[in-house]
């Protein structure tokens, strides 16, 4: 898995279902959940399962987010790894979030097992031509600072045809040599979806990713044993209800 890598969002800057609403004092309150990435990968060595959801309770302007990514692997050693996050998001200008709070990585496996606790600061948001964002910092003991940026879009080929380019960028300030992570940029990704909404919480899709390890993670990578740049062909369904 890359640095935390995350899916897009439409959803966060998006009206919820009324459905989903109930009255509050003030505002009213909301709850939402989406799973925005459940699909096999078929790629160089070991496959995996991958996941990629998030829900937030809260009104318009503050929210509590949970997000949870990972991948576990459905051939050769068992084991993967994942994050799950906590925050506290705050609207702040229009179509675009502040949100501080907690990310929690693990690696698991035979002999593998790892964890770390880091606090995170970021942004969501709309940039223009509605492009997605998601720069993030995530903080941990010792001065290890990583940055993240994240950005998709969709593109409507037809009303339920949808394709979906997403691009995400790691870098770091020290090694974390169990997670599989030096200093510098550490990856980058791309990847491309290709979605058929049947409803509106349901669509299918098809897809490819790429991910490649770069300067001293690729070193780290060649020095393990461990593939270094993977293309993915994957099958998967998004939810949100």
């Amino acid at each position: 898995m890359t640095e935390t890598a995350h899916a897009p969002r439409p959803a966060a800057h998006a009206a919820v279902p009324a459905a989903n609403a109930r009255a509050g004092e003030n505002e009213e309150i909301y709850y939402w959940l989406n799973v925005d990435q459940l699909e096999q990968r078929w790629q160089d060595g070991p496959n995996v399962v991958h996941w990629d959801l998030e829900g937030f309770v809260g009104t318009d302007t503050n929210r509590v987010w949970y997000r949870s990514e990972g991948d576990m692997r459905t051939n050769g050693p068992s084991g993967g790894d994942f994050q799950a996050q906590l925050l506290y998001s705050r609207h702040i200008l229009p179509f675009w979030d502040f949100q501080v709070g907690v990310a929690r990585d693990e690696t698991f496996g035979s002999g593998t097992d790892h964890q770390r606790t880091r606090a995170m600061i970021g942004l969501e948001g709309l940039a223009p031509y509605w492009f997605e964002v998601e720069p993030a910092i995530f903080i941990g003991d010792g001065g290890d600072v990583a940055a993240r940026f994240t950005t998709t879009m969709d593109l409507y080929l037809t009303q339920r045809l949808i394709a979906q380019p997403r691009f995400e960028i790691n870098a770091a300030t020290k090694d974390a040599t169990d997670f599989g992570i030096e200093s510098g940029v550490s990856n980058v990704e791309l990847g491309l979806r290709l979605r058929y909404e049947v409803w509106r919480e349901f669509a299918p899709y098809v897809g490819v990713s790429w991910i490649r390890e770069l300067g001293a993670t690729e070193d780290l990578a060649r020095d393990r044993g461990e593939e270094y740049r993977v293309l993915s062909f994957v099958l998967g369904v998004r939810l949100w209800f």
